[in-house]
């Protein structure tokens, strides 16, 4: 076992379902079917679950002996006809049943070679949605990283081959499920071997088996899913923290940097939430003009310095950071679009590990869905111009929402840069308390001058050199 995953409480007494693909996990030559059930049982006390737990094992019976099926049913393991193409599409369509029926806390297994492949997308979006204890079992270990964070992980033959002395005996112990042989595509259920044995053996079968076939693509339920929603109540009032490339998404020429703040809030605010917002923006500021710098810190946004090399790298470092100080419910929004392409599949982890809300930006429309399951994303030109309005006590009138619907299709023109430069004062906001930064250098600076006279130091230069000596 590679990530031991010890019951927490609420979890300890709970239902465990596995879903145990035959095809890539199958019962090794010589192996007594009737250990497969308490092999996974004493896994499971080992780290401290005692819930009961059903078993469905999928494949081509028809090439399954009958000394196997009767091995498991007689343990009360369910076992489901279906071909190998289809497979992964059956268990993954019972798996969203069985989600659907049984909130958590709950625990689930799968056994299968293709949870990386085939179930990893969907499952790390609904597991960010709406988190279940994971577990992963496979014939062999995984080459590369995925989005699937699971509290635990074996390899299928060490854990039906682990020597633990009550495995035997609980073998002839009674179940705490029926035994079921069921057929998907004629709906066929029963009890016996020998009557499941004579139906995927008849022609009926052979005929429903073309004509309700099952689809062998995985129906992936939350890629119809929409992009905004309104805020749940739990995270309406709760904090929101922003960090913000901009070295990605730069402010527009001609812009008026003091919009940026009441632009996001207004959007925010557009969806349910009042939180306290807090931004910070990431990037080469010895590029940055001072001007700009000086009117995002009238609006309370934070500034850190760092170079285009490793900014992608410090705004998640700083983003972990955050997290161990901030328990949910809180939301977190990235306005990038290389942090999220870089690092989608840790970031997936983290939202799976802890429950935030998670907002998007970009400058332009990712050109395939994220892994990442978001509350709502925007274009970054677009939430500049729509947030002004948004915040605004007008944009309710139809006309307003008329006007607004044509100003965004269009790019940051002339005109409409005209208009957004009449910030008024009192959209300025006090002068900032706000600290400028290094996250080179993990150092803050009080005021503009004093990060000025840090970046141009020899300490900073140094500080500058080493770090690209170790990333070159």
């Amino acid at each position: 076992m590679y990530t031991p995953g010890a019951a927490k409480p609420e979890y300890a007494r709970a239902k465990i379902a596995v879903w145990w693909d035959m095809k890539d996990c199958p019962i090794p030559e010589g192996y007594d079917a009737r250990l497969v059930r308490p092999s996974i049982e004493a896994a499971f006390n080992e780290l401290g679950y005692s819930g009961p737990i059903s078993i469905t094992g999928y494949g081509d019976q028809r090439e399954t002996p009958c000394q196997i099926l009767r091995g498991l049913s007689s343990t009360g393991v369910a076992v489901a006809q279906i071909i190998p193409e289809s497979r992964c599409s059956l268990m993954y369509s019972s798996m969203l049943e069985w989600r659907d029926l049984n909130p958590p806390p709950a625990t689930m297994m799968l056994v299968s070679d293709q949870w990386q492949h085939v179930f990893a997308w969907d499952l790390s979006r609904l597991q960010q949605h709406t988190k279940y204890n994971l577990f992963l079992a496979y014939s062999t270990e995984p080459f590369a990283g995925s989005a699937l964070r699971p509290c635990g992980e074996w390899i299928w033959r060490n854990l039906l081959e682990t020597k633990r002395e009550f495995v035997q005996d609980k073998c002839s112990s009674s179940c705490e499920v029926s035994p079921m042989f069921y057929c998907k595509s004629c709906s066929y259920q029963g009890q016996s071997v020998e009557g499941f044995r004579r139906h995927v053996s008849s022609g009926k079968h052979a005929v429903k088996e073309v004509t309700n076939r099952i689809h062998p693509e995985l129906d992936y339920l939350t890629r119809t899913w929409a992009k905004n929603y309104t805020a749940k109540p739990e995270y309406a009032t709760a904090p929101i923290v922003v960090w913000w490339d901009m070295k990605d998404c730069p402010i527009p020429e001609g812009y008026d940097a003091r919009q940026v703040r009441p632009s996001l809030e207004g959007a925010f605010k557009k969806l349910g939430y009042s939180g306290p917002v807090s931004i910070t923006g990431c990037g080469d500021h010895n590029k940055t003009p001072d001007h700009i710098l000086r009117e995002l810190s009238s609006t309370g946004v934070d500034l850190a310095h760092s170079i285009d090399e490793v900014i992608y790298s410090r705004m998640f470092i700083n983003m972990k950071q955050w997290k161990a100080r901030n328990p949910p419910p809180a939301t977190i929004m990235l306005i990038s679009d290389g942090v999220v392409m870089m690092f989608e599949n840790l970031i997936a982890d983290l939202l799976q590990e802890t429950k935030y809300n998670l907002f998007l930006a970009y400058s332009y429309r990712p050109y395939k869905m994220s892994v990442l399951l978001t509350s709502a994303e925007w274009l970054w030109k677009s939430l500049l111009v729509a947030g002004v309005f948004f915040s605004s006590p007008y944009h309710h009138h139809p006309l307003m929402t008329l006007f607004l619907s044509y100003i965004i299709t269009l790019s940051v023109s002339e005109t409409r840069n005209h208009v957004l430069r009449k910030c008024s004062q009192s959209q300025r906001g006090e002068p900032s308390t706000k600290m400028f930064s290094c996250m080179l250098c993990l150092c803050d600076c009080k005021s503009l001058e004093d990060l000025r006279t840090h970046l141009s130091s020899e300490d900073h230069a140094v500080c500058v050199s080493i770090l690209l000596c170790i990333i070159i």
